[in-house]
Parts: C-alpha cells; structure tokens; sequence
C-alpha cells in the first residue's frame, strides 16, 4: 500500500533557532501534538505541545533540545510499520525522512487510520472471534487451517494481547460455519474469549444452565 499521497508539507518544520513563542503561537493554531523541529536544514526531532507550553516564551528552541523526541518513519515505510510508530511516540504528526536523511514531509495520524478502515478486515462482512492459548502452543498455520477447514476465509488475524503466557488472537473470519469453527477451536484447546452471538455450544450451556436452575429452584 503506497503512501506517497499521503505526504503532507502544509505546516514547515521550525527551526531551532526560532522562539518558543513562535513554537507556542503554531500550537495555538493547530491540533497537532508535536511540531518537527530542524537545525540548520537538518531534522532534529519534534517538540510536544505540552513541553512547548511549560517553556520561557523568550527563550529559543535551541535552549531546550534536550526534550527533542527524534521519532520519524522513512518514504518506504509499511503503512502497518508507520501506524505503529504513531501509537508508540503518542503522536498525531509522524515526521518523514528519506534514505539520505532529509525531511521529506509528514503523516497525519487520521490518514493512516482511514488506510486501516479500509482494509478488508475492517470492510469486508465478517464474523469477529478472539481466541486465547499458551505463547508456545498456538501457531498462525494451525489456526488458518482451522478457519479453512471449516470452509471459511480468514480475512485478517493479529495479536491483540500478551499476558504472562497466554497469546490472545482476534480473528475476522467470513461468515460461514462460524460455530463450526468455534468448536473446531475447542478441540484444539483454544479458549474462546468472545466470538459470534450464535455460539450454538454457548447457546447449549445456558440452556441447560436455566434448566438446572429451574430444577433445582421450583
């Protein structure tokens, strides 16, 4: 997935030699939450707008580099690389720089998230299913096998959590046999977290839940 188009050169990076009033002043007229700072032409990092605010408005930016966060993302940049770079940094800016360096121009957080929501896991029609197992026993070849055997598609997986040494995977899975496949995950041992409301063996097991209740409590 390309994400040239996506480049954006409308706001410039300041200098460091500029003031923090003018630093202050940009943040006033933006949402952003860091501004790409360079030094003599060269990118140096970016300033947040919560460290700008606490800053001697007369003072240069050269007077606190030390709170420079030097996060960017090259051109080549998977799509899934540079969203992960915005979470990590907790950015809405993502600074550009080419293979030699120079600054090239920035992503706006939205604009990469729109490239997820069109992703066919997120668009295409699809069950939901999250799934857990130990670190070491589950694999992704074993669990596109089970989708697949059970005559559905598996439209995306990723892992959505580690703890300790349990891996906890959401599946977006077509829409055929879903109950089937949530059996077939059950005979592999893997614990279903959340899956489909048709969850026919969950539908049993609260059937004959209410059965025993109205049994035991007449």
């Amino acid at each position: 997935m390309l994400l040239r188009e996506y480049i954006i050169n409308d706001i410039k990076p300041l200098q460091s030699s500029d003031l923090i009033d003018d630093v202050q002043q940009l943040f006033n007229q933006l949402t952003y939450s860091h501004i790409p700072i360079k030094n003599d032409g060269v990118y140096i990092g970016c300033m947040s707008e919560n460290d700008a605010h606490c800053f001697d408005s007369s003072k240069k930016v050269s007077d606190y580099t030390f709170v420079l966060e030097g996060f960017f993302v090259r051109e080549h940049t998977l799509w899934l690389d540079v969203l992960e770079a915005f979470a990590k940094n907790d950015s809405n800016i993502m600074p550009i720089l080419n293979d030699n360096n120079s600054y090239v121009g920035y992503y706006e957080l939205n604009d990469i998230i729109s490239l997820f929501n069109d992703t066919p896991f997120l668009s295409d029609a699809g069950g939901i299913l999250v799934i857990e197992k130990g670190y070491n026993d589950y694999s992704f070849s074993e669990i596109c096998q089970i989708v697949e055997s059970n005559n559905a598609k598996l439209l995306g997986a990723f892992i959505s959590k580690v703890e300790k040494d349990v891996v906890q995977i959401t599946l977006k899975v077509s829409y055929v046999g879903l109950n089937d496949i949530l059996q077939s995950f059950r005979r592999y041992s893997y614990n279903i977290v959340s899956g489909h409301d048709d969850d026919q063996f969950l539908k049993n097991l609260k059937d004959r839940s209410d059965y025993l209740n109205k049994y035991l409590n007449p």
